[in-house]
This record gives structure tokens, C-alpha cells and sequence, in this order.
């Protein structure tokens, strides 16, 4: 009698241990799972940013269409490790302070961008700023843009050094005739690029 007793409790805990087991390894093999599958989704999420912002820093401008216009290749800056000062984020600051001056932020036209992208690539193959004389220079030496020199007034505003938009924007306000680009609102249009500490502020009316 105590033998059948003990053979029922015996079979009884055998039961339950193989229970606690198949417990365990279902959760188990569900926690591998997951992890796998976390890790996975965050390298595609890793894989499609870089995508989406390697398509952003390859897209090209198109020139205006006017009339006298031609057909324009806009040279893009090729991008760094260790950048720490963009065009784009440059250009909200600037347009940030002309708000709290009390004028009109600038809207950007693609011909400036030219003239933008171009200097810049100017400027970091000099390793240096120079002075504007390639923007004097850039109707002789570039005809084909001549034409936008002469629909628009147009300015350049240089930097370099900057450690990060605020603080090119700081450099630009605490220069002598700098600060029209902060507090011109004679200027309508413009665009900025920037990279590597150098930033060309192109403004035009």
C-alpha cells in the first residue's frame, strides 16, 4: 500500500518537474527571440538612417528658371568625419536670430545655393578665408553666373572657426558689417553651407 502511495506522489512530482521544465524552456527559447529580434530591428533602424541621410547629403539643387538662365553643376562639399558645423542647422540659427532682430527670415533660392557651395569648396581647399576676393571674382571666372549677379544685390558673409551654429552666428554679430546679415532686413533671399568650421552666408535682395 505505501509502496502504490509513493510510485503516485513519485509520478505526480515527475509530472510537474517535466512541466516547469517545458515552462522554462519556452521562455527561454521566447528571451533569445526577442533579443535576436530587438538587436535586428535596431541595425535596420540604424541601416535606414544612414540611408536616408546619406540620400539627404547627395541631393543636388536645381538653378531658378529664368530666361537668361543656364544649365548650372553645383559642386557639393564633400562631407568629413568630424564635422560640427552644417549648412542646414547654421541656417535655422541665422534665420532664428534675424526673428529676434525684428526682420524677415531669408528664404532660399537655389541660384545663391550655387554661389553658397561653390565658396565653400573654394575656402576649404584654400584651408583658409580669402578675404571675398573669389566672390569678387566669381562673375569673370564663372560666366555663367553672371546672371545671377545681375538680378540680384547679393552679399557673402564668411567664418571660420566656428565651433557650432551659435556659435558662428555670435561671430557674425560681434564683427564689424558682419552683423547685417543678423539684422538686414533689406535681404530677402539666401542660403548658407557650411563644413569644417568654415560657413558661407550668401544674402541677396
Amino acid at each position: 500500500m505505501m509502496n502504490k502511495l509513493f510510485l503516485k506522489v513519485a509520478k505526480v512530482l515527475g509530472e510537474i518537474v517535466l512541466v516547469f521544465a517545458f515552462i522554462l524552456v519556452t521562455l527561454t527559447a521566447l528571451l533569445v527571440g526577442y533579443v535576436k529580434g530587438f538587436q535586428v530591428g535596431v541595425s535596420e533602424t540604424q541601416k535606414s538612417y544612414q540611408a536616408i541621410v546619406s540620400k539627404n547629403v547627395s541631393t543636388t539643387t536645381k538653378p531658378a528658371a529664368t530666361s537668361t538662365s543656364k544649365p548650372i553643376h553645383i559642386p557639393l562639399p564633400t562631407t568629413k568625419p568630424g564635422s560640427f558645423l552644417g549648412g542646414p542647422t547654421l541656417w535655422e540659427a541665422v534665420n532664428k536670430r534675424r526673428v529676434e532682430f525684428g526682420v524677415n527670415p531669408l528664404k532660399q533660392k537655389d541660384e545663391l545655393c550655387t554661389i553658397a557651395s561653390i565658396r565653400l569648396n573654394q575656402l576649404l581647399e584654400l584651408g583658409k578665408l580669402d578675404g571675398h576676393e573669389g566672390f569678387s571674382k566669381l562673375p569673370e571666372t564663372r560666366p555663367d553666373l553672371k546672371w545671377i549677379f545681375d538680378k540680384y544685390n547679393v552679399s557673402e558673409f564668411l567664418v571660420s572657426g566656428a565651433t557650432s551654429p551659435q556659435n558662428a552666428v555670435n561671430l557674425w554679430e560681434n564683427t564689424l558689417g558682419h552683423k547685417k546679415l543678423l539684422s538686414g532686413g533689406e535681404y530677402s533671399f539666401g542660403c548658407i553651407y557650411a563644413q569644417n568650421g568654415f560657413g558661407v552666408a550668401i544674402a541677396a535682395y
